[in-house]
């Protein structure tokens, strides 16, 4: 059977249903059950390792007017590492990497938020990993936005940033007999975000 609308639906509140919101500016807050903040690194030089973080929190506040006025914050409980193998969960758990019982949080917070295509946005901010803060830049995508069956305002980012753990003080590895070191100081964290507008 082909999608039918009866002759006297109103032809907006179908367009509404779906298509994405006009105006997606408000205050949010990040639905960690819908969200997802992965990370990627090279171990032994030939192959990847994926994990995630399964404990976060965060907040926003959109501005689809003036970009600029947008912020965001973002907690991680680095005891949340999840790569799906326990004795190296332990050991990035432990002082060689993210030393959770003395730095229990990752946070990122925003300093600015420029809109450089219509549905992407980069995001600059402070990256706080252990005890070392520096700046850096994720660029956003706009994946949707929508009214969810329960009523909420509903608003999905993407966006990925690749950092050197070495400029935050994640030093530790062994070299390998080819040449090369076991894990890369090159590490990508990804984002894949689903939040929810304030009431």
């Amino acid at each position: 059977m082909g999608k039918h609308r009866a002759p006297d639906a109103d032809p907006t509140d179908f367009d509404a249903a779906t298509s994405a919101l006009v105006d997606v500016s408000g205050d949010y807050t990040v639905d960690e059950a819908h969200t997802r903040i992965g990370i990627r690194a090279r171990h032994a030089m030939v192959t990847t390792v994926r994990g995630s973080f399964t404990d976060f929190s965060g907040t926003a506040h959109l501005d689809a007017a003036n970009p600029p006025a947008s912020s965001v914050t973002l907690r991680i409980r680095t005891n949340s590492i999840d790569t799906g193998q326990p004795d190296r969960d332990a050991h990035l758990r432990s002082a060689d990497f993210l030393d959770v019982e003395t730095y229990p949080e990752i946070v990122f917070v925003s300093t600015d938020v420029e809109q450089i295509e219509p549905d992407v946005y980069t995001v600059t901010g402070d990256l706080t990993i252990r005890d070392t803060t520096r700046p850096v830049a994720v660029d956003f995508t706009l994946t949707g936005s929508a009214q969810d069956p329960f009523g909420n305002t509903r608003v999905g980012f993407e966006g990925a940033l690749a950092i050197k753990r070495s400029e935050w003080g994640l030093t530790w590895n062994t070299p390998l007999d080819t040449g090369g070191v076991l894990v890369s100081d090159r590490i990508q964290i990804e984002f894949d975000v689903s939040a929810v507008r304030s009431a």
